[in-house]
């Protein structure tokens, strides 16, 4: 339950992912292997592939779906091979699968089927987050025109306070997309991608979540 315009009750569902855009922050802020969080693009583009590197940024655990809050974060994958472009570019995956986790568990749960997704915030700017966040789901991701959404938001909020706008509805009808990106890998790429993540999960989990069963399924 969450409260909507004017105090009115309304539902939504939430999926909690401790660290996303935080991973880049932290190749960039404490291992200094970018300059800026925006020249991950092109690091991340520069390489074919992530080599079998894998990024799980659980610094604080990990939220949904799995919940363990003593998982720690972990990189898996490593050979001599292995070069600046390709942690950069496990990261930002990183972000891809955890929202597919989370985004399996919600269609699960309310039986819907997710058609596309619309992203907002820093990393929608990013064009190599959206293709590969495209391709893992398998669905268009759909970006704004204006993708500070949570300022944009409180804009909102405060126009119903005040009658400028009459209802959401309204609102709603003003959503721009700038760009849409569609999947460019088959299925089995993707399976195959995701797979990959599923088992650095597992090895960053905890000792007594990854003996629980069930901790991930396939």
């Amino acid at each position: 339950m969450a409260c909507g315009p004017g105090g009115r009750a309304v539902y939504a569902l939430e999926g909690s992912v401790f660290a996303a855009g935080a991973a880049i922050q932290w190749l960039r802020d404490k291992l200094g292997l970018l300059r800026t969080a925006a020249e991950s693009q092109g690091l991340a583009e520069s390489v074919p592939d992530n080599a079998g590197v894998y990024f799980v940024p659980a610094f604080v655990g990990l939220g949904a779906p799995y919940w363990d809050a003593e998982a720690r974060g972990t990189l898996v994958g490593l050979t001599r091979g292995t070069e600046r472009a390709h942690i950069v570019r496990a990261a930002l995956e990183s972000i891809a699968y955890a929202t597919r986790d989370v985004l399996e568990i919600m269609a699960k749960d309310s039986g819907l089927r997710i058609r596309d997704l619309r992203v907002d915030g820093g990393g929608a700017a990013n064009a190599f987050l959206c293709r590969f966040q495209a391709g893992i789901l398998g669905i268009p991701v759909l970006r704004p025109a204006t993708v500070e959404t949570t300022s944009l938001g409180a804009a909102y909020l405060a126009g119903l306070a005040v009658g400028y706008w009459r209802d959401t509805d309204e609102i709603g009808r003003l959503w721009e997309m700038e760009r849409r990106f569609t999947p460019e890998f088959s299925r089995a790429e993707a399976e195959r991608f995701y797979d990959g993540w599923k088992d650095a999960v597992r090895r960053a989990l905890s000792p007594r979540r990854s003996r629980r069963r069930g901790a991930i399924r396939g």
